[in-house]
């Protein structure tokens, strides 16, 4: 190929959130500030920036690394040597690979979530409204896209809980049913909590607060979700506004107790609070599970759950796998056929010339026919030079390799 597909990006693996936050792009994804301008070296461009990841998919010749490396860290005004700490590169077929399991979400935090097709494909129709795509992205996005409606249609990997703050909130909604009157509590601020919010948050809960000991992070995660960020020294208090509690703190103690869960009982009228300690150590004294009213469950009681899922899940994602396995090579046979084109057009065209020339020729020595015979004979001609470009087209447009029926399938 005379061009690269380049892929350069961060995630939740590579990155930790105040790097994802300093190297965040989506302040730069409109027509006005798109961070990746068009030049010799790049000619199309797509920015994904989420809590989670930010990619930068460019198509172009020449240094493509370097210089995508180069106005990421421009734009953001950070040392490029910082963001080299954290990036992952994809090329061609990797990188196709890898936007076909971004779109699948089988590269997400949690596998199978919603979440990051919509982000996709909101991140394709900017890059479309500022003009910063060509016939290569529009392909490959589209193409992403069906991809991961195959594997959401043909695979199981979208459904069931894979994370114990999924099976946490769905415990919740088990025991509530709908949460649209329930209020809860997540103390803790990190990666736990943070999914915990989002699963109550799509399970319907009322309103969440967050707790933690740096307020400042607390108050991050509760913009993100809408809720009310709460200062640690106000846990009781907090407590007792709350049916539903998570908690997920590094605290090598409990912090909560059988004797302050009382006075938060008491404060609720003895109405009944759901509990659920995902931390390791605990957060909450078991022996707060035998108050009357408080539903505790801790990290072993949802573990068999998620195991059991994680194995479903297992199998489904190697479905999903091969199905992002043989779409990519589907799709890399489309652009390698694309280094035939001039080739395909040459031979064509002189396959015309020398048809016409021919069958001139042949018509002159022929004399006089009637135009219904004219033009059996214009077609013979052409049947003939149709079946003798057949195989030589199929050979340059599969890049001289077999398999014309994954060919045929994408033209």
């Amino acid at each position: 190929m005379n061009f690269t597909i380049t892929l350069i990006g961060l995630n939740h693996r590579t990155a930790g959130v105040d790097a994802r936050e300093r190297f965040a792009l989506n302040d730069f994804c409109s027509a006005e500030t798109w961070a990746l301008p068009k030049s010799e070296i790049l000619n199309e461009s797509l920015i994904l920036s989420t809590c989670n990841r930010v990619e930068l998919l460019g198509v172009g010749a020449g240094d493509m690394d370097n210089h995508l490396i180069n106005l990421w860290s421009e734009a953001r005004n950070e040392s490029r040597a910082e963001l080299e700490r954290y990036i992952y590169i994809y090329h061609n077929l990797d990188a196709v690979k890898h936007v076909f399991n971004v779109a699948s979400s089988l590269d997400s935090m949690v596998v199978g979530e919603p979440q990051i097709l919509g982000q996709l494909k909101q991140a394709y129709r900017q890059a479309v409204e500022a003009n910063k795509t060509g016939s290569i992205l529009n392909r490959l996005l589209h193409k992403a896209f069906s991809v991961a409606k195959r594997v959401r249609n043909e695979t199981a990997v979208a459904s069931s809980a894979v994370s114990i703050s999924y099976a946490a909130a769905e415990l919740a909604k088990r025991i509530f049913g709908h949460m649209g009157n329930q209020t809860a509590l997540l103390i803790g601020a990190g990666e736990m909590a943070e999914l915990a919010a989002l699963h109550l948050l799509r399970g319907g809960i009322k309103k969440i607060y967050i707790l933690n000991r740096t307020f400042q992070r607390a108050r991050e995660l509760a913009k993100k979700f809408n809720g009310e960020a709460v200062k640690f020294e106000d846990l009781p208090s907090a407590l007792a506004k709350s049916d539903i509690v998570v908690a997920s703190t590094g605290s090598p103690d409990p912090i909560i107790g059988p004797s302050e869960m009382e006075k938060v009982l008491k404060a609720r009228k003895n109405k009944p609070m759901f509990m659920i300690d995902i931390a390791v150590p605990r957060d909450i004294d078991p022996a707060v599970n035998s108050l009357d009213n408080v539903y505790l469950y801790d990290i072993d009681d949802l573990r068999a759950v998620v195991e059991e899922n994680k194995l479903v899940r297992k199998d489904e994602a190697r479905k999903a796998l091969a199905i992002v396995e043989e779409e990519a090579n589907i799709f890399n046979n489309w652009l390698q056929s694309l280094e035939s084109e001039p080739t395909i057009k040459d031979l064509l065209k002189k396959e015309r010339e020398i048809r016409e020339f021919e069958l001139a020729r042949a018509l002159r020595k022929i004399g006089d026919i009637t135009p219904a015979q004219r033009e059996i004979i214009a077609m013979m001609a052409e049947s003939i030079a149709k079946n003798l470009r057949h195989e030589p087209l199929m050979y340059l447009k599969n890049g001289g390799a077999d398999g014309r029926d994954q060919v045929q399938r994408i033209n």
